[in-house]
C-alpha cells in the first residue's frame, strides 16, 4: 500500500486530488469529474476488476481527450504480475505497479 500512495500521488492526485476526493487541480479542465475514489467500495464489496480495468486502460474513460488513464502504459510494469483476489475471490494478474495502486486504494475506502 505505502508503494500504491506514492504512485497515486505521483499519477493520480493530479486529477482525483491529494484526498482521492475527486478534487484535483485538473479536474475542472476534464470533461468527465472524476469519482470521488473513496466510495468505491459503497456498494459493499471493493469493485477490484472493474478498477483493473480503468487503471490499465481496458475499460478507457475519455475524460480528457484520450484513455484514462494517460500513464497507462506505464503501469504495465516489467516485472512478473501478482495476484490480486477477482470477483467470487478467484486470483488476477495484474502487474506489480497496479495490485500497489489497488491495495492503496482499498485501504482509503471510507
Amino acid at each position: 500500500a505505502g508503494e500504491g500512495a506514492r504512485l497515486y500521488a505521483d499519477f493520480c492526485a493530479v486529477c482525483h486530488g491529494a484526498d482521492a476526493r475527486g478534487g484535483g487541480v485538473m479536474a475542472e479542465v476534464l470533461t468527465v469529474a472524476p469519482p470521488d475514489l473513496t466510495t468505491l467500495a459503497a456498494g459493499g464489496a471493493f469493485p477490484t476488476l472493474q478498477v483493473v480495468r480503468q487503471i490499465d486502460g481496458r475499460d478507457p474513460l475519455l475524460a480528457h481527450g484520450g484513455d484514462m488513464p494517460l500513464f497507462g502504459m506505464w503501469f504495465e510494469g516489467d516485472g512478473a504480475d501478482v495476484a490480486l483476489s477477482g470477483p467470487g475471490g478467484q486470483p488476477m494478474l495484474v502487474s506489480r505497479p497496479i495490485a500497489d495502486l489497488v491495495t492503496w486504494l482499498i485501504e482509503v475506502q471510507s
